[in-house]
């Protein structure tokens, strides 16, 4: 099992990255990616993952941070997606209204920066909407995708994961699968999602699944079976089969022509 979306800068985590690590493969989860907000966090993620064979990471700038986003990043994106093989995405990127922490314009030219990046480099993009969908579509269909990418932590209806499809793209699905006080439209979209385009994340450390007793203060990727576990019955096929389908498509979507993180215990 994988967990494609981490947000490795939290202090329970960085204050023993081997503790951390070893938790969630004791739990059979053989490799995360960890988010980048921002060049600063993915300077650093870069440094924290490296000793690391079960973290691979996304390079790019999330909408919140867009007003931070200077002409020059991307060139310093390109130089370092050109030497490191652990940078396996584009982003967390996207347009955001929901909050407006950076304007639209500012998250518009952040993100069509990076979406003219996924096509020089060929990565993947790893993209965050929030009450921007229409727009989001609009911009997606006017931009190449040669690697495709996902849709981070959709949380929308059918419809809406419908025309993410048409576009090629992965879904990502975290523990808001198990929030029974806003999950109604998402259990339903899960019904008819393609096995094949699915994606398992957490959000670590947000999104806790509900369903945990004794309750956690936090989430964290030794988590990502609950919300395996969610799927297989609500598609109503077996966990194994959810494993194993995740897995192939994240070595498709991530990993294509390298070796995929199968890291059992230890480094």
């Amino acid at each position: 099992m994988f967990d494609i979306g981490v947000n490795l800068d939290h202090s329970s985590y960085l204050d023993s990255l081997p503790d951390f690590e070893q938790q969630f493969l004791q739990q059979d989860v053989t490799g995360i990616i960890c988010i980048a907000s921002n060049l600063v966090e993915a300077e650093q993620l870069q440094q924290h993952c490296a000793p690391y064979n079960s973290m691979s990471y996304t390079l790019g700038c999330h909408p919140h941070h867009a007003s931070t986003w200077q002409d020059q990043d991307q060139q310093t994106l390109l130089e370092w997606f050109g030497k490191d093989t652990k940078a396996v995405a584009i982003g967390e990127m996207g347009l955001d209204f929901n909050r407006n922490y950076s304007t639209p314009d500012e998250q518009r030219r952040a993100f069509a920066a990076q979406l003219e990046l996924a096509q020089q480099v060929k990565k993947p993009v790893y993209l965050h909407e929030r009450d921007a969908f229409a727009e989001m579509q609009t911009t997606l269909r006017q931009h190449a995708l040669p690697s495709g990418g996902v849709i981070h932590c959709f949380t929308g209806n059918r419809d809406q994961m419908e025309r993410y499809l048409e576009l090629g793209l992965y879904v990502g699905i975290t523990g808001w699968l198990l929030d029974e006080r806003r999950n109604q439209d998402l259990i339903e979209a899960v019904k008819h999602l393609p096995l094949e385009r699915l994606l398992l994340e957490t959000d670590a450390p947000y999104l806790l699944p509900r369903n945990i007793r004794p309750r956690p203060k936090r989430n964290h990727p030794q988590y990502l079976p609950y919300i395996a576990q969610a799927v297989a019955d609500i598609k109503q096929i077996s966990l194994e089969e959810v494993r194993l389908q995740t897995r192939q498509n994240t070595q498709q979507l991530f990993f294509a022509g390298a070796n995929m993180p199968n890291t059992s215990l230890g480094r």
